[in-house]
């Protein structure tokens, strides 16, 4: 098994009086077990020796120790943002270069982490434990009265969300876009995460807190600054970097379609069912309940973590990575499940025949493969394209691919007539990448009705459903 790895990420700005003592700390400082560690320093522009301090400290740990410089002073979450880049640890950690906080503490701060119970780790100052020193009162009040808006608005019970020690999980970090320059990185990560809905966790840390004659920099216009970020980011959900998953994201604010599809393939969901692609888990949640056996797989890290989050508290439910074009991935489920559910994920693979193959070889004899994709190719356009979509098919081209599977197709079904319009609106003549929320939202409120006149409508489905059964042999 591969060694945990950590990232140290130390945004760096006129410190440099202080920061080759804090790197002295910060490579001293025990980790837990087995773990490796990386120091990444990014000099915001200082005006000072800081960079050439690093520079000189890197010289006797080149392969520990990189430096990354700034052109000119863009603030903390510029400096973190351009850390992550770097980072090619397993955990990352924030860390000031001020001397506030200490790396001694690091292996309590990341044993959530490596024990696989937290996605992300706070370091909080206001918990009962170690060494706090006594300082401003008002300062302190600011930081309650931020952490309290922030909680109120991410539906959270942090103490300290404006803490320095923020340790990740690095594919999660890597995964959301982090917009804020300055100090707004507290709150905009700290919200985005909860959006997320990581697995937060607090550990108490001492805190060593400067003075402003002592050079602390964070003061009245930052916490002005961060309320208005914690406004933004309430009314805005931007939490993935990537057009899919943000699709998935918007998707799983549409309870009422999940529920129409859902109802729609029930009928043919047995109770041993292999999900593939599940993604955030918008139809697991539905079609779980009730199961002797459910197996929810994606191939994203992110996805996967994200249904251990949502869905660890069902006994019948697992979670592993599959890929629909590995057969590899297929062995240990061979012939071991009575429905595969493959929603909206043939489309996303080049080598389609080999995918339905081997859901083919997952089934008993007898059992079914319910698979849905998009219908006609007339309306392929940019939102097909940010979903990662190789195609859309026809009725006769899904038919003839899963007979050559070996399955004997019962049934095609057309499904969801209502979006079309829509859909060929926004990706072929608007050239849209995204899905509007408001505009899901506005087509999930009428659902009720969509679900009634949908047989009704004169035109194409946007997708399709085959159910393919597996002859005996």
């Amino acid at each position: 098994m591969q060694e945990p790895s950590l990232s140290v990420l130390v945004p760096l700005y006129n410190e440099e009086e202080f920061i080759a003592t804090l790197l002295e700390r910060v490579l001293s400082a025990p980790l837990p077990d087995g773990m490796t560690r990386e120091v990444i320093v990014v000099d915001d522009g200082s005006r000072d020796g800081s960079a050439e301090a690093v520079e000189a400290f890197a010289t006797r740990f080149p392969d520990i120790v990189r430096l990354v410089r700034h052109d000119r002073n863009r603030g903390k979450g510029a400096a973190v943002r351009t850390a992550i880049e770097h980072a090619r640890g397993e955990f990352v950690v924030i860390q000031d270069a001020d001397l506030e906080y200490d790396p001694g503490e690091y292996r309590t701060l990341l044993k959530p982490l490596v024990e696989g119970k937290a996605d992300a780790v706070y370091g909080s100052r206001f918990l009962v434990a170690g060494e706090r020193r006594v300082l401003y009162f008002w300062h302190a009040l600011a930081n309650r009265i931020l952490t309290t808006l922030c909680n109120m608005a991410a539906d959270l019970n942090l103490t300290d969300m404006e803490t320095c020690y923020k340790a990740c999980r690095t594919s999660l970090l890597r995964s959301i876009p982090i917009r804020s320059d300055r100090f707004g990185i507290e709150p905009e990560l700290t919200m985005k995460l909860a959006r997320r809905e990581a697995r937060i966790y607090e550990t108490p840390i001492s805190y060593y807190g400067r003075t402003y004659e002592e050079g602390k920099k964070i003061g009245f216009r930052d916490a002005v600054a961060a309320v208005g970020v914690i406004f933004r980011y309430w009314l805005v959900t931007d939490i993935y970097k990537e057009a899919g998953p943000e699709i998935l994201e918007t998707l799983s604010g549409a309870p009422r379609f999940n529920r129409w599809m859902a109802d729609v393939i029930g009928p043919y969901v047995g109770c041993r069912v292999l999900e593939i692609g599940a993604g955030i888990g918008n139809l697991t949640r539905r079609l779980a309940p009730r199961r002797e056996r459910y197996i929810a797989t994606d191939i994203d890290a992110e996805h996967l973590a994200r249904l251990h989050t949502r869905l660890q508290h069902r006994p019948n439910l697992e979670i592993r990575r599959c890929d629909l074009q590995t057969p590899q991935d297929f062995a240990s489920i061979r012939e071991s499940v009575d429905t595969v559910v493959c929603l909206n994920v043939l489309e996303h693979i080049e080598d389609d025949l080999a995918g339905l193959r081997n859901i083919h070889a997952a089934l008993m004899p007898g059992g079914r493969a319910i698979i849905l994709v998009p219908h006609g190719q007339e309306i392929y356009g940019t939102l097909d394209k940010a979903l990662g979509h190789f195609r859309r098919y026809r009725h006769d081209e899904l038919r003839a691919r899963m007979e050559q599977s070996g399955f004997h197709v019962e049934r095609i079904l057309d499904f969801n007539r209502a979006s079309r319009p829509g859909w060929y609106v926004n990706g072929k003549l608007l050239r849209r990448a995204t899905i509007s929320p408001f505009q899901l939202k506005l087509f999930d409120r009428l659902v009720w009705l969509w679900r009634r006149v949908d047989p009704l409508l004169p035109w194409p489905p946007t997708s399709i459903i085959a159910v393919g059964v597996k002859q005996p042999r």
